[in-house]
């Protein structure tokens, strides 16, 4: 059974499919940088914040002031391009990795799982040989050229992107997803004024439909994908979801990536048409030209490095262990979100918050009160306010502010009322706890009172 897996991993496959997705990957990240430059979002994000959420054992992880940020947003611009061009590709692509997943390691406000993925597959990326056809890599130095790579080369983008979705669906398997239609049925009723399907919106069966069409959805597409048999149906039903999602929601580009991204479980045959059409393109315009290399020289698979294939291995199986870790934590995980970053949860509840956090002097007792806004942007604070371990990272600021300001070993506690899925708001921290006794970690936070529907 082994050496048939491993002469099914290792068996030479067409680096099309690769090349192809490098180019499209790269393009899109290279949109994707230069669409926040313009909208300013560096700046909100990165430079008007006056304290940071950091991710636990990140702290080290520092914004690096106006001209640093900025300096990581050309990088990746640029890195970004090198990619799509394959041109000085390893290069490229360990620069976009590591300045892209620095810049989403500096607050875990602007957490996305979209960027979870594009930093997860820019490492993949590092290693792979997609500059090795149809490249300015392969246009410098013919000899790089391969028409052949190692099958796995190809199956651990596509397994990545497998987990995305089928976890994706797993998550949805929940009561307020598949019996309360929740928060689907709260989140259509601002979209009834769209042409053709906006008269539908407000129904509660269309509500229904779509959060059991989503769950069947993702878990389903990594198996029609794989089958070529309904390979075809599947990416047009990917096309219509990730559309439909842009349409109603605002989830950026996401839908963009994985609409691209997607064309990976295509055959190599579609792949090297759609190269040969874009170097016929080039050609009239007299941009590109074929490396000058005999045709059957390095057209055989390379032995693919075992230690590579064992990295991924574990690669993988960390992705597929990880969704899991909720279950070491007690209570709802909607409420708590202990173990809810980085599982592919995506847009699943509706959540929202109010915190006042009540400082004392314990030297002479006096008492007052302190906000959120101020020191947070709106962005910030809407984060914190609903997620407990956001709340502590924001109470222990405070402690260090008020000693800077006098105050020795000042108490916090917070009032911290949260909504979820549109039921009462009830109060998520215990508000007897000094805040600032606790610790960060990957423990369960018992100070996080449990939820009751």
């Amino acid at each position: 059974m082994i050496k048939k897996l491993n002469d099914s991993i290792y068996k030479p496959f067409s680096i099309a499919p690769l090349a192809v997705f490098r180019v499209l990957f790269g393009f899109v990240m290279f949109v994707s940088v230069i669409r926040f430059m313009l909208n300013g979002w560096v700046r909100t994000q990165y430079l008007d914040p006056k304290f940071y959420f950091p991710y636990y054992g990140f702290e080290w992880i520092k914004p690096l002031g106006e001209a640093g940020i900025y300096s990581l947003f050309v990088i990746m611009a640029l890195s970004a391009l090198g990619v799509m061009l394959g041109s000085f590709y390893r290069i490229s692509a360990a620069l976009f990795f590591v300045a892209f997943t620095y810049v989403e390691l500096i607050d875990k406000t602007n957490y996305l799982n979209h960027y979870y993925f594009v930093s997860l597959v820019s490492l993949v990326m590092v290693f792979l040989p997609a500059h090795r056809g149809f490249s300015l890599d392969v246009l410098r130095k013919p000899a790089l050229k391969l028409d052949k790579i190692p099958y796995w080369c190809v199956l651990i983008i596509q397994l990545q992107l497998a987990v995305v979705y089928f976890y994706a669906g797993v998550a949805k398997l929940n009561y307020d997803w598949l019996v309360e239609a929740l928060p689907l049925r709260m989140w259509l009723l601002p979209h009834t004024h769209l042409p053709v399907i906006g008269g539908f919106l407000d129904k509660l069966w269309v509500a229904y439909f779509f959060s059991w069409f989503g769950a069947v959805y993702d878990l389903s597409i990594p198996f029609l994908l794989f089958n070529g048999k309904t390979r075809t149906f599947a990416y047009l039903a990917v096309v219509a979801f990730h559309i439909l999602t842009w349409l109603l929601f605002p989830i950026g580009m996401f839908p963009f990536i994985m609409i691209l991204a997607t064309l990976i479980f295509f055959k190599p045959d579609f792949h090297q048409r759609f190269i040969q059409n874009i170097i016929r393109v080039l050609q009239r315009l007299r941009v590109y030209r074929e490396a000058a290399i005999a045709r059957n020289r390095n057209s055989t698979a390379p032995v693919g490095s075992k230690l590579v294939v064992s990295f991924f291995a574990v690669f993988l199986l960390i992705q597929i262990l990880l969704p899991w870790r909720f279950l070491l934590y007690p209570g709802e995980l909607f409420w708590t979100e202990q173990g809810y970053r980085f599982s592919w949860r995506v847009m699943l509840m509706e959540k929202a918050g109010y915190t006042i956090f009540h400082i004392t002097d314990p030297e002479n007792g006096r008492s007052w009160e302190a906000y959120a806004h101020d020191y947070l942007t709106p962005m910030q604070e809407k984060q914190m306010s609903t997620q407990p371990d956001m709340i502590l990272q924001y109470a222990q600021f405070l402690e260090r502010e008020y000693i800077k300001q006098g105050v020795k070993n000042p108490e916090i506690r917070v009032e911290a009322y949260v909504t979820l899925n549109g039921r009462g708001s009830r109060l998520l921290i215990d508000p007897k706890i000094d805040l600032t006794k606790e610790k960060e970690g990957f423990h369960h936070k018992n100070w996080i009172l449990s939820y009751s529907k």
